[in-house]
Order: C-alpha cells, then sequence, then structure tokens
C-alpha cells in the first residue's frame, strides 16, 4: 500500500511537472514582443506654452511629446533641444538636468514630457541674441522638430537646460531638479 501511494503521489508529481513545462513553454510561444522606441512620424512635439513657470532669472515649460500613432511605442531619456535663428543654432545645446526616470511608455494618444528651463540671458551675456524658436530631438532621434518661440538667448552662452522625460502633461511652473 505505501508503495503504491508513493507511485501515485510521484504520478501526480511528474504530471504537475508536465503541465507546468507546457505552461511555460506556450508562455514562451506567446510572448508579446517588445514594445518599439516612438518614431517621428507617430509622435507630435510640442511646447506646452501656457504661463510658463518662474523662478528668479529662469522660466520653465513642459516640452510635450504625444503619440499620435496607433500603438504603444517608448521614450527614454533626455530630448535634445537648441536655440535656432533663420538657419543657425544660437549658443550651445541645452544641458541635462536631473536623472533620467527610465523607459516612459506611450499608449496612443498619450502625452510625455520634459521640463525645459530657459534662463534669463541678461543674467549670461550683455547682448540679447533673439531666438526665433527651438529645434527638439525627441530622445535617440536624429531627426529634429522646429517649434517657432521666440525668447531671449545669448549667442556665446547657454540659456536652455532640459530634464529627461517623465510620464503625463507637464504644468507649467513645476520644476525638477
Amino acid at each position: 500500500m505505501r508503495t503504491r501511494s508513493i507511485r501515485r503521489t510521484f504520478g501526480g508529481v511528474a504530471m504537475v511537472a508536465s503541465l507546468a513545462a507546457a505552461a511555460m513553454a506556450s508562455a514562451h510561444i506567446a510572448r508579446p514582443a517588445a514594445t518599439p522606441k516612438c518614431t517621428p512620424s507617430g509622435t507630435q512635439t510640442w511646447l506646452g506654452l501656457g504661463l510658463g513657470g518662474a523662478t528668479a532669472g529662469s522660466t520653465y515649460y513642459p516640452l510635450e511629446f504625444s503619440n499620435v500613432g496607433h500603438h504603444a511605442c517608448t521614450l527614454t531619456g533626455y530630448p535634445g533641444v537648441s536655440a535656432y535663428r533663420g538657419a543657425v543654432q544660437v549658443g550651445p545645446a541645452a544641458s541635462r538636468s536631473g536623472q533620467s526616470h527610465g523607459t516612459v511608455t506611450l499608449a496612443p494618444g498619450a502625452t510625455a514630457h520634459a521640463i525645459l528651463r530657459i534662463v534669463d540671458w541678461s543674467a549670461l551675456c550683455s547682448t540679447e541674441v533673439v531666438a526665433d524658436g527651438l529645434k527638439v530631438y525627441p530622445p535617440a532621434e536624429t531627426r529634429s522638430e522646429p517649434i517657432p518661440f521666440s525668447f531671449g538667448a545669448c549667442a556665446h552662452r547657454g540659456v536652455l537646460s532640459i530634464g529627461a522625460v517623465r510620464a503625463g502633461v507637464g504644468i507649467p511652473g513645476y520644476t525638477t531638479s
């Protein structure tokens, strides 16, 4: 009788192990593909102007990235941002501020943001150069999106800094360290 119980228990364990192995194999086969990164054709980039958020010597704006495609996509890290006048870059590209918070997954229609800081030009240089707008490179992209936006800049000193992309729409006045 004891031998029979052991056989049944062993047979039951073997059957459970076989079912678990089959479930793992089917889960492996049915595993969804990784979410692709957002592409320029599926992403709209815009500046959330509002009133902006200001502190002594700086103004903050949310730089928004909206998924206008039909599938989820991801953004990771920092966008590239520079000021331009005509076809010429004004001053150095934006420096990075704060830490990256990892990958943001955007469902179709969803928006992520990065906080753009513009330092008052008069705190850095004696002559203002009026920029016509921003050139924005979404994270990990090599093609920029122009955003018309006039502001004071310096010819040889940086007035821009950018934070990492975060989930959700940005809120004017919200600053990151």
